[in-house]
């Protein structure tokens, strides 16, 4: 059986910014006779990654760190294939799991208990695995009665709490965690810290994008450092969080 692998090579992902002028693909190519795309009319280009490097192996735990805008939630996406490279290679080998947003997939006409199928089916898991983890999620979410009720119904935490009992149900080969957490009261977001930690157990590779420093001292050993979209450090977590923090983030949350 092949493990998981994420290999990136000299990757770059560019986004063509179109204005008024320009958006219509008919307008620029019929605009004047003979004429070519790109040629008087250049489009303006903006470098979302650029010469990326990462190699990735079955146990790998990483966190992604960097300040809004520097890539993290783009280089998910390339892992994720969502995007392909401009430039370069990305080999990902393995069942990918991409949960960038907590509410994707889910229905707000339906039920919570047809979402917690559907949503399991999005993620990669055949509706006989979901069925057979309905029971769990339930008990999990402790929404009780409300799961036969309409998504609609539902408040923001209530929501939150049925798409982490989906997400934490699921046997990925990579996890790709864009973070979505954070509209639950504290008792309940501890439970759920307990449920992501054998989530990650069981993930061949997981990649974890993140403000929250304590939950990526739980979940990642390793970090990459993201700045205007290239790779700024790779190494171990206390090194990378410190230097891009500028002090011992683990030691000032009591880790050794």
């Amino acid at each position: 059986m092949t493990e998981p692998s994420i290999d990136i090579r000299g990757a770059a992902v560019d986004f063509p910014i179109f204005d008024a002028k320009s958006r219509s693909l008919k307008k620029a190519v019929l605009g004047k006779a003979g004429g070519r795309i790109g040629t008087d009319s250049k489009v303006p280009i903006i470098e979302a990654l650029r010469d990326i490097d990462i190699s990735l192996r079955k146990g790998d735990r990483v966190a992604l760190v960097g300040h809004n805008g520097a890539g993290k939630s783009t280089l998910l996406r390339l892992m994720s294939g969502i995007y392909e490279p401009t430039r370069g290679r990305a080999a990902v080998v393995g069942k990918v799991a991409p949960v960038f947003d907590l509410a994707v997939g889910m229905d707000p006409e339906i039920s919570g208990l047809d979402n917690i199928l559907i949503r399991g089916l999005f993620l990669g898991m055949t509706k006989k695995q979901m069925e057979s983890r309905v029971e769990d999620i339930a008990e999990f979410t402790e929404l009780g009665e409300y799961l036969e009720m309409p998504l609609r119904t539902y408040s923001t935490g209530m929501r939150v709490r049925l798409a982490l009992g989906v997400v934490t149900s699921i046997d990925p080969e990579i996890l790709l965690l864009d973070e979505g957490i954070g509209a639950v009261d504290a008792a309940f977001l501890a439970k759920a810290r307990d449920r992501l930690n054998e989530l990650v157990e069981r993930s061949g590779i997981l990649v974890f994008a993140s403000h929250s420093d304590e939950f990526l001292a739980d979940l990642c050993d390793t970090a990459i450092w993201m700045e205007h979209g290239q790779i700024r450090e790779h190494g171990p977590l206390r090194d990378v969080l410190h230097h891009y923090k500028g002090h011992d983030v683990l030691a000032e949350l009591g880790r050794t």
